[in-house]
């Protein structure tokens, strides 16, 4: 078959692009929502917003929490009412169609934070999947940071690669 039309041309390419934004548009809610759970201190709806295998990796090298133990260890803060507050100043979001994933910077408590993640599609709602904070450097403060945290890097990585720490 031929498509003589122009019009119809145009239709038929942008609808693969209208479903793609559509996608991005549906995570891009999702993230909102998991991070203004998070700021009114709404434990399931936090959570309900993350995949029952769902990781969190924090801004501390030893904040690597699979979902279950990231439930744990947050419990005590939503219940307390003081969760965090994130919220996204950019955002850059890409699918392939059956997962999303993304990076965002944040005006956090900490300052300005990277936050970059995935998103898998559960049923009719994306759900993130992963999720990694870091907080942002800038470059011309690097090495004073890495001074700062030296000695507490050196113990982390005789730690992380199994050896005696006395």
């Amino acid at each position: 078959m031929i498509i003589k039309s122009p019009f119809i041309c145009i239709i038929l390419f942008s609808l693969p692009l209208a479903a793609q934004n559509t996608t991005l548009q549906m995570a891009a809610t999702t993230i909102d929502a998991w991070h203004k759970a998070a700021s009114e201190a709404d434990f399931d709806t936090y959570f309900s917003l993350m995949t029952p295998s769902g990781v969190f990796v924090g801004t501390d090298a030893a904040e690597h929490w699979e979902n279950k133990a990231f439930r744990d260890f947050s419990k005590p803060y939503f219940n307390a009412g003081k969760a965090w507050s994130f919220t996204s100043l950019d955002r850059h979001l890409y699918t392939n169609g059956t997962l999303v994933w993304f990076d965002e910077l944040l005006e956090t408590q900490m300052g300005i934070c990277r936050g970059s993640g995935v998103l898998e599609l559960e049923g009719n709602e994306w759900k993130i999947a992963h999720y990694v904070l870091s907080i942002a450097v800038p470059n011309d403060k690097v090495s004073s940071l890495l001074e700062m945290k030296k000695a507490q890097d050196s113990l982390s990585i005789k730690g992380l690669k199994g050896l005696n720490l006395k």
